[in-house]
């Protein structure tokens, strides 16, 4: 399997997870303020701290900034990002996907996406958000998680700060059900580490909600493959189901794009996979 040496130490826990309650959410975003602002008033409206999203086609940002996956100019990170872009114009999101959590005290939110510019250029990459605005108003998909958050916080082996699940005070009565927000470490099949987890704890059936990090480039179910290997991607579906032997078994699409700038969707390959940085998402147990 692909790896990349990281900065710093390897650290025992590869799935970090908490369980909570949770509830999916339809949310109404109200545009003329930062998208980041719209989507902390639409998870407080319903009593949640913390959740994950797709975001939808259409979802439409002006002024809008992002960040390109890229290479690291120094031995301080495996990767990096590029510098600022931003286009003139309303950007309409094509897909994507965003974490929604707090950090530096303050809510924050980690989004990955691909969308299409005013002057019809097709691009993707990682919104930022105090910068990006939402232009009109749209409705998205959600779940709220409740006695866990994510929660931004420095990360030793990859030397970021990156969003990781944590405990936190029930908020919300009305969620319930099997959910756990999950944080997947660098250099581990992205399938597996999902697969083992279900397996460990007797899952036999989950859905993939939100799904927003990296991987060591990217290879797909139907044959494509994407070498570099710096890259941002968004969970478009998910879901984990009895294989033919009964366990847990997988089944992933992803969009994503590299720090070429090349792009690509699909279904991803069982086993070929690999986390670059990170990779966080809610799970919700059947």
């Amino acid at each position: 399997m692909r790896t990349i040496r990281q900065p710093g130490p390897a650290q025992s826990e590869r799935v970090q997870w908490v369980a909570a309650g949770g509830q999916r959410l339809t949310l109404a975003l109200k545009p003329g303020q930062l998208l980041l602002d719209a989507v902390a008033e639409a998870f407080a409206a319903q009593g949640f701290a913390s959740g994950v999203l797709r975001l939808p086609a259409g979802l439409a940002l002006s002024p809008f900034a992002y960040v390109m996956p890229a290479l690291s100019a120094t031995p301080e990170h495996a990767a990096f990002y590029s510098e600022t872009f931003r286009p003139e114009g309303v950007a309409r999101i094509e897909t994507g996907a965003l974490t929604f959590g707090e950090r530096d005290g303050a809510p924050f939110f980690h989004g990955h996406a691909l969308w299409r510019e005013a002057d019809g250029r097709r691009n993707g990459g990682h919104i930022l958000p105090d910068q990006s605005f939402l232009a009109e108003p749209v409705t998205v998909e959600a779940v709220g998680i409740d006695g866990a958050a994510f929660v931004a916080g420095h990360d030793p082996e990859t030397n970021f700060k990156l969003f990781m699940p944590a405990e936190a005070a029930l908020a919300a009565p009305r969620a319930a059900g099997r959910f756990y927000a999950l944080r997947l470490r660098p250099n581990q099949d992205v399938f597996a580490a999902l697969e083992g987890f279900c397996a460990e704890r007797g899952i036999g059936r989950a859905t993939i909600h939100g799904g927003v990090g990296s991987t060591i480039g990217a290879h797909f179910a139907d044959g494509a493959q994407i070498e570099p290997f710096a890259t941002e991607i968004a969970i478009t579906a998910g879901n984990i189901g009895p294989g033919s032997d009964g366990r847990p078994e997988a089944e992933i699409a992803i969009a994503m794009v590299d720090y070429t700038g090349g792009m690509a969707q699909g279904a991803l390959t069982r086993g070929e996979n690999p986390v670059l940085m990170t990779l966080e998402l809610v799970l919700e147990a059947e």
